[in-house]
């Protein structure tokens, strides 16, 4: 298969890229610098440049590539930026979808994130509403989030894969990432928000089978959603930091369920954060 990657060059897209051509298929990869260029033929991949916001460049590089499926991994992860996330996933997503139309692709795959149910404590599955009644910064995230759901599935092959939050290799949770130097600095508060974690390469491998996957709303997330009392105290010992502080009240956050990508087949080589991060 041919498979068309925006976002190759991030932490998820040079995970996807490497699994994809490992299995024999042919990638072509998208990115606007040419640093993103050779991490992406690092992994035997073709790499074409050109910026999500120019509808045009986008248009073009999905037409020349031919693909027979695209996968969207747009982030802006690194800034954080709530703002810049949105843009991506509104206008990027537009783009990318109008360029698969052009090109006569109806399978798509595309990442969304899994924190965008109302708060609660019963887990929450692909057929509950967002959270549209949030406060901001939090409903930019969500309208952002409808936004990139609602245009994949104007195909009708559209898959949107809901990620946990990642960890691994790359991510704000490594070693090296921002949430280890929080958590050594003693500054990675243990509250009662409850997060669902996924494993970078179990995150790649949930959408290179996506790929042949029902179209619709899947959540990619690990067996067990914790809240941060829990979690926190075992990263924070992992990555050599501090017993953290305990914060009380606040977001209680949401417990995510991976019923249906798991009834699909789909195996983690971490079902668990725990022995995730004992081996970070």
């Amino acid at each position: 298969m041919r498979i068309f990657v925006a976002g190759a060059s991030g932490v998820l897209g040079r995970a996807f890229t490497r699994k994809a051509v490992a299995s024999g298929h042919e990638v072509i990869g998208m990115t606007r610098s040419a640093r993103g260029a050779a991490a992406i033929e690092r992994h035997a991949a073709a790499a074409v440049l050109a910026d999500a916001f120019d509808r045009e460049a986008v248009i073009r590089a999905v037409a020349e590539a031919r693909p027979d499926a695209v996968v969207h991994l747009l982030t802006d992860l690194a800034s954080g930026d709530s703002a810049s996330n949105a843009r991506i996933r509104t206008t990027g997503t537009r783009n990318l979808i109008d360029a698969a139309k052009a090109a006569g692709v109806d399978r798509v795959v595309a990442e969304s994130i899994s924190w965008v149910y109302p708060p609660g404590t019963a887990s929450a599955s692909e057929t509950e509403a967002l959270d549209v009644d949030a406060t901001e910064p939090r409903l930019t995230t969500i309208r952002g989030v409808a936004a990139l759901e609602d245009r994949v599935r104007e195909l009708p092959s559209g898959v949107v894969l809901r990620f946990g939050q990642l960890y691994g290799p790359g991510t704000w949770y490594a070693p090296d990432g921002v949430r280890a130097d929080a958590a050594r600095a003693g500054r990675l508060p243990a509250t009662q928000a409850v997060t669902s974690f996924v494993h970078v390469e179990d995150a790649a491998e949930a959408a290179l089978r996506a790929l042949n996957w029902p179209a619709g709303i899947w959540n990619i997330v690990d067996d067990e959603p914790a809240a941060g009392t829990t979690w926190v105290p075992v990263f924070a010992s992992a990555v050599g930091g501090p017993r953290p502080v305990v914060q009380v009240g606040g977001d209680i956050g949401r417990p995510v369920s991976n019923t249906r990508a798991r009834a699909q087949g789909w195996e983690m080589l971490h079902p668990s954060w725990r022995d995730g991060f004992a081996a970070l």
